[in-house]
Order: structure tokens, then C-alpha cells, then sequence
């Protein structure tokens, strides 16, 4: 027995468009005609219909409304209106009340019209088939739901690559394709890079980019632990093996096995655990404390390090089969200093993350906060970063975030890419010159940070540093400091 066609409805208050719109459709499809929405009505009741063409402008009941009573009794149907108007207000109303599949404006086309009443069929078709596997998808064996379900979690939790924060230049760009290769060979990969970089995101993106990413994954701080417990936590330990541990205590390598352990802060592992560790990391062999037993996993090891560990090897600091054990593949993560393009990414992020925890609506950070928080080198990185934000936060008054707000030392900072190195500030005090150089690169950032915080009000801060209005525009003049153009009440200055 042949398919039968798809059943369209048209409805329309004019006969003359009802007889047009069924002569150009009804070689393809089922048609079925009503003058209003009361024999639409019953029509939907009596015949499967998948496609609704519905005049908007009609006597009594016009088609938005009875397309939105379609769209609670009959959800699958999809909804076509017809208009000869386009005003605004019916278009957002069709939109948000019926849920409009497309408009179809007057005078239509026998050619348009029959695309749009196959596309509607089609995503018909295509709903009911995504829907049925739905519906199948839930007996799938528990197992596989189990899966899919943690992968699922994984996206939501933000675990890939791509949820690395970064601007479309960073150089982090080329650190992440280095990483994504070796996200897919099961081998050891060693992160090197300052505190506060970003290395355990990175290894985590890499866990979850790999073929382990249904599997286990577990991470532990190295430096932060006293080595008894941290052999614990790595290797486990029997019942009644210490004072206090009084059932078996599971370590990590266990819990982690056919995943992913990321270790941080191993350059900080004394000379046993490194010997402890290699048998771990070669062998895949560790024995938990108080036991006699040496037991099995395979885990593949992902390490970080603040320290370049191929000079702590050379010097003897450093297990050097360990190291080459852990070092299959390396990575370097730049420094924030070295990501300037990146950090109004991340603080503007760090700044709507931060403010919906703590309930506080703000609308981002000004162009010249930006830029006096871009000039900063952030000996601390990121972590230095999302402190200074949090506590630009806690003081804002205001939606926008100006550079007022920014603390003492970050302001009074010469921009990192306008001097030497060797003219940061605590160096200028130790540092080489004569002394009215020095001085006055100290007074020209206290100048820039004072008028910064008070918004240029140049009395507020004659007053604060001891200065006539008259001292202070020379010094201003002399350093050539230039106030940076506001993107709020630009009142806030007194007389310039």
C-alpha cells in the first residue's frame, strides 16, 4: 500500500485564497480547507494533520490566537501564518504566543509556496523521527546511559578545550593545539608553567579530550600535603597501618585506574616519594602503606610543575628517571604578562562569574580599567587576577566598573610595555641612576594612581598629596599624564 500524502490545513476567511493555495499544493499533499477557526477546529480533531498555512488578519478569532490554541492541544503541528501586514508588535506576538514555524507574506508566489509547505512537512517528519529515538534511547542498557550521562556532565562542567578562556590571538593558542595532540596518545604529559597559570584546567581539557574520558579522572596538590599523607592519598593504606586510619583507605592510583591522575606541584616531592612514584609511573606498581602486597593500575599520569625540572635534574635535585618517566610529552603554559590580549577576556569573565555568585548585577568593566589592569605584569596570575576583580567588585558602587577601583600598586605600575624591566618599581629603589631620576619616576606613579582613584578630581587631590591646584597641573604637565577618556559621568572632575 502506497504512503499517503501529508495533510496540510489551510485557513483562511477568503475563498478566493483558500481555492489558489489548495490549486498550488494539492498535487503534493492532502489539503483540507476551513473559512475560520471553528472548522479548523474541528478538522484537527477529526484528521492527522502535520502543516497549518492560517490567515492572521480574520474576523472573530484571528490566527495568532488560534494557532496558539494549536499549539497546546496539538504541539507537533507545525504553524505557518499568513499576513498581509508586517507589524511589528503581531510579528513578536505570533512569535512568543504561537510559536511560529515562518511568516508567509501576501502576495505569495505558487513556487514559495510549495517550498515552505515542504520544508514544514520535512521538520515535521524530522521531529517525529528525533522524538522516537528519543523515546528508544531510554532503554538503552544502563551502562551506556551511565556514559553518556558523565560525558554530558563533563560538557556542562566545562571541561574541553574550547572553555579555556582566551582571546582569539593568545598565544595560549598554540600551547592548546600542542595539547590537543597529545590529549589523543595515551603517554604522560608534563605542564610546566608559573602558579596561577591555568595548568590543572589544561590537564583536565585533556583528560576529557582523550579516549580515557569516560573514565576516571582525579587530581592532587603535591605541595600542599606532608608526605605521610600524601603517600596515603596516592597509594592507599591497610586498616590499623597509622594512628587514626581505622578501615582500608583506597589511594588514587587505585580510584584513578584506566584513567587519568594529574599530579600538581610535583617538583616539590621529597627524594622518597619520587623513588615511590617512578615505580608507579614506569611499572604501574605501588604497594599501599602497611601492606606486603604490590598492586596493579593503569593510569596515565599527567604532571605540573612551577619549575623548570630539566635544571633540577642537571643539578641533582630531581630524579632524572622520574623526570624522563613523566616527560613523555611537555608543555609550556605562558604567563599571564606574556597574554596581555587575553586579560580583558578574563576579567570580564571572572567579573559576571563572580557577580552572579554573590547576587551583585553589574554591566563589565570600563575600557580604561581595562587598560590600567592590561598594563599590570600579575606576578600572580590568574589567581591574582580574579582577587583583584572580586575586590573590585565588593567596592563598586556602580554597574560599570571603573579604574578607581583598581588597588594602590596596580595603578601606580608603569605599563610593562612602555619601560625596562629594570625600572619596575621595586627596582628603581635598589636600582642604579641619581636620586632625582629616581624620585621622580616614584612621584610620577603616585600622581597617576592618585588622580586614578579620585576620577581626576585635581582639588581632592591637591589636598591628599600636600599640593596646590597650580603645583599639581605642573607636575601633570611635566610627566605628560593625560586622563583617559570615561565611559560614565564625565562631571565627576572638578574645573580641569
Amino acid at each position: 500500500m502506497a504512503n499517503s500524502l501529508p495533510t496540510i490545513l489551510l485557513v483562511d476567511d477568503e475563498e478566493h485564497s483558500l481555492a489558489a493555495m489548495r490549486m498550488a499544493l494539492e498535487d503534493e499533499f492532502d489539503i483540507l480547507t476551513a473559512l475560520n477557526a471553528g472548522d479548523a477546529r474541528e478538522l484537527m480533531e477529526e484528521h492527522f494533520v502535520q502543516v497549518i498555512f492560517c490567515d492572521h488578519r480574520m474576523p472573530g478569532t484571528t490566527g495568532v490566537e488560534f494557532l496558539t490554541e494549536v499549539r497546546e492541544r496539538w504541539p507537533e503541528t507545525v504553524r505557518i501564518i499568513i499576513t498581509g501586514y508586517t507589524e511589528t508588535g503581531d510579528m513578536i506576538s505570533a512569535i512568543n504566543d504561537a510559536g511560529i514555524y515562518q511568516f508567509l507574506t501576501k502576495p505569495w508566489h505558487p513556487d514559495h509556496l510549495m517550498m515552505v509547505a515542504k520544508n514544514a512537512t520535512d521538520l515535521f517528519r524530522l521531529t517525529r523521527d528525533y522524538d522516537r529515538m528519543s523515546l528508544e534511547m531510554r532503554y538503552l542498557s544502563r551502562s551506556v546511559e551511565a556514559k553518556l550521562e558523565e560525558q554530558r556532565k563533563a560538557l556542562r562542567e566545562g571541561m574541553g578545550f574550547e572553555t579555556v578562556l582566551r582571546a582569539a590571538n593568545s598565544p595560549l593558542n598554540a600551547v592548546i593545539e600542542q595539547a590537543r595532540q597529545f590529549a589523543t596518545f595515551d603517554v604522560p604529559v608534563m605542564i610546566t608553567g608559573e602558579t596561577g597559570t591555568g595548568k590543572r584546567n589544561l590537564a583536565r581539557a585533556m583528560h576529557y579530550s582523550s579516549l580515557r574520558s569516560d573514565k576516571p579522572y582525579f587530581e592532587v596538590d603535591c605541595a600542599s600535603v606532608d608526605d605521610d599523607i600524601l603517600e596515603i592519598e596516592l597509594f592507599g593504606a591497610r586498616r590499623g597501618a597509622l594512628s587514626g586510619i581505622t578501615s582500608h583507605k583506597t589511594g588514587l592510583f587505585q580510584k584513578a585506574d584506566r584513567g587519568t591522575l594529574y599530579l600538581s606541584g610535583v617538583c616539590s616531592l621529597s627524594p622518597r616519594l619520587q623513588l615511590l612514584l617512578l615505580r608507579a609511573a614506569r611499572d604501574g606498581a605501588f604497594r599501599p602503606v602497611g601492606s606486603h602486597e604490590m598492586r596493579h593500575a593503569q593510569v596515565r599520569l599527567l604532571t605540573g610543575t612551577e619549575r623548570d625540572l630539566r635544571i633540577e635534574v642537571a643539578e641533582g635535585q630531581f630524579n632524572a628517571e622520574l623526570y624522563f618517566a613523566l616527560s613523555k610529552a611537555g608543555l609550556t603554559v605562558p604567563p599571564l604578562r606574556e597574554r596581555q590580549g587575553d586579560l580583558p577576556v578574563l576579567a570580564q569573565t571572572f567579573l559576571f562569574e563572580m557577580a552572579e555568585q554573590h547576587g551583585k548585577p553589574v554591566s563589565g568593566l570600563s575600557d580604561d580599567a581595562l587598560q590600567f589592569l592590561s598594563e599590570y605584569d600579575w606576578p600572580g596570575n590568574m589567581r591574582e587576577l580574579e582577587n583583584e576583580v572580586l575586590r573590585m567588585l565588593i567596592f563598586s558602587q556602580d554597574a560599570l566598573l571603573g579604574p578607581e577601583l583598581i588597588s594602590r600598586h596596580i595603578l601606580q605600575a608603569i605599563p610593562t610595555r612602555d619601560v625596562e624591566p629594570e625600572t619596575a618599581v621595586d627596582r628603581v629603589l635598589i636600582g642604579t641612576g641619581t636620586l632625582k631620576d629616581r624620585v621622580e619616576q616614584i612621584e610620577m606613579r603616585i600622581l597617576r594612581e592618585t588622580l586614578t582613584r579620585l576620577k581626576w578630581n585635581k582639588s581632592r587631590a591637591a589636598a591628599e598629596l600636600g599640593l596646590s591646584r597650580v603645583g599639581l597641573r605642573a607636575k601633570i604637565e611635566r610627566y605628560g599624564l593625560v586622563e583617559r577618556k570615561r565611559h560614565d559621568d564625565a562631571t565627576t572632575s572638578e574645573e580641569k
